[in-house]
């Protein structure tokens, strides 16, 4: 096990008056919780999706910071990632790899993701809406996703999708928007375990030889401005069949 996060086995068997105890098939339940009050918990961020060659990224207004939610939330601490979409495209993630899993084994992960956003629902913006037109990501694959260079573009070296569309590696859990009638940061909560997201609703991803999967959760965005989001918490349960 790595870093500070809660990490929880259960091992469950399950029998059938057909099957002998050693025909019996077992599910092993593992899970991660990670609350970024205290720390980043070993969580680390980047961007994609935007111009490789420009010498100086500013023009983005890229950051990363574990800093206080915006004071409406209480005294608390938070992971904060901010990006002006000028690409129409910006991809902004969290990673983290995760230890102590069966080598080689499918498993399937239920996300859940807390953070804060302002963006209003049904809300008008350059290219869409600040709001429906940032989606909620979150994914996990064999290798760390690292930031490429691809014509000229810094795009990830696994599949995400793109913007509201899901990829091999992420899912899209839903969008960032918050009731239209809210004016300041509102804490959301977004999960593939909700009926809501029947279609996206079962995720499977494969740990390396190692037992280990990288996770990732991020925005992707057709909104060309300034998003600015918050990560609370986020909790990943993982299960598989042997």
């Amino acid at each position: 096990m790595c870093g500070r996060y809660i990490f929880s086995f259960l091992l469950i068997f399950l029998f059938s008056c057909s099957l002998s105890d050693e025909e019996a098939p077992s599910i092993s339940v593992f899970s991660a919780s990670f609350d970024f009050d205290q720390s980043p918990d070993g969580w680390e961020a980047d961007f994609a999706d935007l111009p490789s060659y420009l010498d100086d990224t500013s023009f983005y207004e890229l950051r990363f910071e574990h800093t206080d939610l915006p004071s409406n939330l209480g005294a608390r601490k938070s992971l904060m990632l901010s990006g002006n979409n000028h690409s129409d495209d910006l991809f902004m993630f969290l990673k983290r790899r995760i230890t102590g899993l069966i080598p080689n084994t499918s498993y399937n992960l239920v996300f859940e993701v807390e953070l804060a956003s302002n963006a209003p629902e049904n809300s008008v913006g350059a290219g869409g809406s600040p709001g429906n037109s940032v989606f909620l990501k979150a994914g996990a694959s064999e290798i760390e996703p690292k930031k490429i260079v691809e014509s000229d573009r810094y795009v990830l070296n696994i599949d995400k999708g793109n913007q509201s569309t899901s990829g091999y590696n992420a899912i899209v859990l839903g969008d960032i928007s918050v009731p239209a009638a809210s004016t300041d940061y509102v804490l959301i909560s977004r999960s593939n375990a909700s009926s809501s997201h029947s279609d996206h609703q079962r995720f499977f991803a494969q740990s390396n030889g190692d037992g280990e999967i990288w996770l990732i959760v991020g925005t992707d965005s057709g909104f060309e401005g300034v998003t600015t989001v918050y990560y609370t918490k986020i909790n990943v349960v993982f299960s598989a069949s042997n």
